[in-house]
């Protein structure tokens, strides 16, 4: 959650299902899982449907790639092999409330510019803005928190395949030369060690 921070965040309201994305920052420390805390725009409805303590869900992607059949060895021994996708997700469930005080809209829009802009060689804060244009902003957006209360996570990283056709998911993803491909490839590797 803290290395993919843009999450997709799911409620359910009068009008049915809602959904927006969202870089949520996950604090560890606070309750037994943690606190999930963001922004979306006011103009966006889904935050006026919340019901005050319902349940969310925030949906977290990390690494995912296809998996073409010609990359496992099996295809030329049997071929019954088929396409797949590996990927790894987690979703985060728990009591959503909505954060309206400008005192806390603030903090989150100055602890998500802190993180995101630290790899910056001159990380941009939100003092270098005129304070009345943040004041303005902020009346803009309203803020969420998440309280989780149940986390799952989910991968598939061709564990369910021989280490052979693991072998060659590897090789294959390392032929694309993509950030992603690369990404899937080292975690089918982890998955090797772990066996």
């Amino acid at each position: 959650m803290a290395d993919h921070p843009l999450a997709t965040l799911v409620t359910a309201g009068s009008g049915g299902l809602a959904a927006s994305h969202l870089p949520l920052l996950y604090y560890r420390a606070e309750g037994g899982h943690g606190v999930l805390r963001g922004h979306m725009a006011r103009a966006n409805p889904q935050w006026r449907e919340v019901l005050p303590g319902s349940e969310a869900l925030a949906i977290f992607g990390g690494p995912q790639h296809y998996i073409s059949p010609n990359w496992y060895p099996s295809k030329q021994e049997h071929g019954k092999v088929v396409p797949t996708w590996n990927y790894v997700v987690v979703h985060a469930h728990g009591a959503l409330s909505i954060r309206d005080e400008p005192e806390w809209l603030l903090e989150n829009v100055r602890a998500l510019s802190d993180v995101h802009e630290s790899t910056s060689e001159a990380p941009w804060q939100v003092a270098d803005a005129p304070p009345e244009f943040i004041t303005n902003l902020l009346k803009a957006i309203v803020g969420v928190e998440l309280t989780i209360t149940r986390l799952e996570g989910k991968w598939k990283v061709s564990q369910n395949r021989p280490i052979p056709d693991r072998h060659g998911v590897i090789r294959g993803l390392e032929s694309i030369a993509s950030p992603e491909a690369a990404a899937m490839a080292a975690l089918v590797k982890d998955a090797i060690s772990d066996v």
